[in-house]
């Protein structure tokens, strides 16, 4: 039996990402026929009761996208000056889990937050003046800007917009799922390259194995 974690991605009708749900979430929108159509690949057949007149056994297929009606409650779309909440779970996954000071690549538990320009010197905690940075790194900037500590970023911070901030909070992005989300990335996005050198990596690490 398949373990029933895997999140589904949910959109308005129109197509536009607006958040990540579970099985129980997605059961619940059926009933309440709010699901208009599904897309991607089949995720998951639930079975329910038996009715009591044919006999049969109600049957549910969910599929990894589902395109709902009503209220859609996207801020991404109600206001273009939405800022995403900043945490550092989306951040390493903004930059990719790579140290954007050494181009190493870590997991979380050895990642930072740094401020590019430190908070001493007038710097704010938001998308645009943080990157993630090794806990070597971070220590060795300290307090002083890139250019005072003689150390080159290696990529410029970005506030994601509400389609990308979507990508960064799923816990398991499926393929189709990626793929449907790409879509709606800005096309000078740097997580375009940054997922694609993700997606390498990980291929050259299974063949290594």
């Amino acid at each position: 039996m398949r373990i029933l974690n895997q999140e589904i991605l949910r959109t308005d009708v129109a197509g536009m990402p607006l958040e990540w749900i579970d099985y129980r979430d997605a059961v619940r929108l059926f009933h309440i026929g709010q699901v208009a159509y599904a897309c991607g690949s089949p995720l998951y057949r639930l079975y329910g009761g038996v009715n009591a007149r044919s006999g049969l056994q109600s049957v549910l297929d969910i599929n990894t996208i589902l395109a709902t009606t009503g209220n859609s409650h996207n801020p991404g779309n109600l206001r273009h000056d939405y800022v995403p909440p900043l945490n550092n779970q989306t951040l390493f996954k903004r930059d990719a889990y790579l140290c954007l000071y050494c181009g190493e690549r870590f997991p979380s538990n050895q990642l930072s937050r740094d401020h590019v320009r430190p908070l001493s010197k007038g710097g704010k905690d938001t998308w645009n003046n943080v990157v993630t940075a090794c806990r070597r790194c971070n220590n060795l900037k300290a307090w002083r800007t890139p250019e005072q500590a003689r150390m080159q970023l290696l990529a410029v911070p970005f506030t994601p917009t509400y389609a990308e901030y979507i990508y960064l909070k799923g816990r398991r992005v499926l393929a189709d799922q990626m793929e449907y989300l790409l879509a709606h990335f800005p096309r000078t996005s740097p997580l375009h390259a940054r997922i694609k050198a993700g997606i390498r990596a990980v291929g050259e690490v299974q063949m290594g194995a």
